[in-house]
């Protein structure tokens, strides 16, 4: 565990998604660094583990729902960093997804961070300052992944989503960057495995394409997140930034 340095002493952080993986550790991170956490998810079992720890308010939250999430937002006074990290997988290329699959994955991948967004960001104009981080994929603008055409494509739209913030909300104090994983070892994707024929292999498969030999941790993503959240990324907006252990590197 890193050590802390209080980089977000005084801020308050809404993620999304936080009942496990990468919101999970994020949530944990930002509170060790001195935020004020409000930590969301529809699974409220697993959101129960986080009630534990200092500075995490845990709350029931479904991004999909947009009446909720207005009503949710109406009663936060302020936020200055909002982590986007809710988000689905779906297998299988363009023939084998259905429309129900394509519209499923928008509506998580993509148009829940506009709703919280969209809900979030005048607080944050009215504060003269804010951040907004946005879960992508290396599987994006980046690169195509076999059977991901969804994920890949929501991911994608991502991005643009990001960079689009940021330029027109520049002037307002405001920055917007996307995190780009790569396959990252999360409660997820233990059960995407757990549901292929031969499990063995298909981990060995996803540690085969990452060239440093292992799978990415949850940790490690969430300390990426702090630093975008944190004043000492105030130069950087816009950014897809990856963090992806080497997959994109060439041979």
């Amino acid at each position: 565990m890193a050590s802390s340095n209080g980089r977000l002493s005084d801020k308050i952080v809404l993620i999304t998604a936080a009942a496990q993986g990468i919101g999970k550790a994020t949530a944990i991170a930002c509170a060790r660094e001195g935020a004020q956490v409000i930590a969301t998810d529809i699974n409220t079992e697993k959101l129960k583990e986080l009630d534990v720890q200092e500075r995490i308010k845990t709350c029931f939250l479904d991004v999909t729902d947009g009446e909720a999430i207005k009503t949710f937002a109406a009663e936060i006074e302020k936020v200055d960093v909002l982590f986007n990290c809710a988000g689905l997988v779906l297998p299988g290329n363009i023939l084998e997804c259905t429309e129900k699959d394509w519209d499923v994955s928008f509506d998580i991948n993509v148009k829940s961070m506009y709703r919280l967004s969209k809900e979030i960001l005048p607080k944050m104009i009215e504060k003269g300052q804010g951040s907004i981080i946005n879960m992508s994929s290396v599987a994006s603008s980046t690169m195509g992944v076999p059977n991901r055409f969804a994920y890949c494509t929501t991911k994608a739209a991502v991005i643009g989503f990001t960079k689009s913030i940021a330029a027109d909300f520049i002037s307002k104090g405001i920055r917007c960057n996307a995190v780009c994983p790569c396959t990252i070892y999360t409660p997820s994707l233990q059960e995407r495995i757990n549901a292929y024929p031969d499990p063995e292999k298909a981990l060995a498969n996803f540690i085969a394409r990452q060239k440093m030999g292992r799978l990415g941790t949850p940790e490690e993503v969430a300390e990426l997140v702090v630093f975008l959240a944190s004043d000492d990324s105030r130069l950087v907006t816009g950014q897809a930034i990856n963090i992806d252990g080497g997959w994109l590197l060439s041979g």
